[in-house]
């Protein structure tokens, strides 16, 4: 049931954010959505009031993420559709049930679940043993947030044999693997503080250092390598999401598998965890 709670030029103004944001012009909105571009002008500067559908039809033909939904039918004067209820919700128990079998599989090998500012929500067995053969993960504070722990000196980075170019590759990710595609409020407070470290290039946001540079544009992955005892290990990342999300959260989550990218690695992998004890 509709209410009046919020004014329609207050959602005027989302619908022409978001069509700006995914250039988009109002005759390839109403292409897509299967609806009248003078309808979507209407809608725009608050002359016309659309239906639940119609309003769905638009956020679907603009890929805008379900967090971000709700708010465009709030703005409308509609109940919000989407849960945004936490991770570990009853209503997400089949997924996060998912994500711990997933986890498991990947041992032993280290594997993640992130929320979308990268902090650690579940770790598989071999995450924590891995990270504690190089420094004191209890000396961190919970949920630890697997950017900082890579930028900080007193972290990861001093093992990263190729720091520098992780780092840039993972300030490209942050953009390219923000939800719906937008960098929100909260994520270019990450951003910063991840400028802040030492020796770390404030040029590594722009906008022509956000695609690979040239010595990682010929490989399908990024590779990272850590220093230990002599030996380099060399991994790689897949990240994975959650298909055809009902709740925000869902969407929202992400599992890193780290991967060894050579059989050398993976042996000297396997004989590092052999002799590490699970936190």
């Amino acid at each position: 049931m509709k209410s009046s709670a919020k004014p329609v030029t207050e959602l005027g103004t989302l619908l022409r954010q978001w069509r700006s944001t995914r250039g988009r012009s109002q005759f390839d909105l109403s292409l897509d959505a299967g609806v009248s571009q003078r309808h979507v002008s209407f809608i725009e500067s608050g002359r016309s009031a659309p239906s639940r559908q119609t309003l769905l039809n638009l956020a679907q033909a603009l890929d805008i993420p379900l967090r971000e939904r709700n708010a465009l039918l709030l703005a409308a004067g509609f109940a919000p559709m989407y849960s945004e209820g936490a991770w570990n919700a009853e209503e997400m128990q089949s997924v996060t049930g998912a994500l711990a079998r997933m986890l498991k599989q990947h041992e032993p090998f280290p594997a993640v679940v992130m929320d979308r500012y990268w902090n650690v929500l579940l770790p598989n067995e071999s995450a924590p043993r891995f990270f504690n053969r190089f420094i004191d993960l209890s000396a961190r504070k919970t949920p630890r947030n697997m950017l900082h722990l890579m930028f900080d000196p007193d972290g990861m980075r001093p093992f990263i044999a190729n720091w520098e170019e992780v780092a840039r590759s993972l300030i490209q990710r942050v953009h390219r693997e923000s939800v719906g595609r937008v960098i929100d409020e909260k994520s270019r407070e990450l951003i910063d503080a991840l400028l802040a470290y030492p020796d770390v290039k404030t040029g590594w946001k722009s906008a022509e250092t956000l695609d690979a540079g040239p010595a990682t544009r010929s490989t399908p992955v990024i590779p990272i390598s850590f220093a230990k005892d002599g030996a380099t290990l060399n991994y790689f990342s897949m990240v994975t999401t959650v298909g055809t999300p009902q709740t925000v959260a869902a969407e929202e989550l992400r599992i890193e598998s780290l991967f060894p990218a050579d059989d050398a690695t993976e042996a000297l992998h396997l004989r590092m965890l052999g002799h590490a004890h699970a936190e």
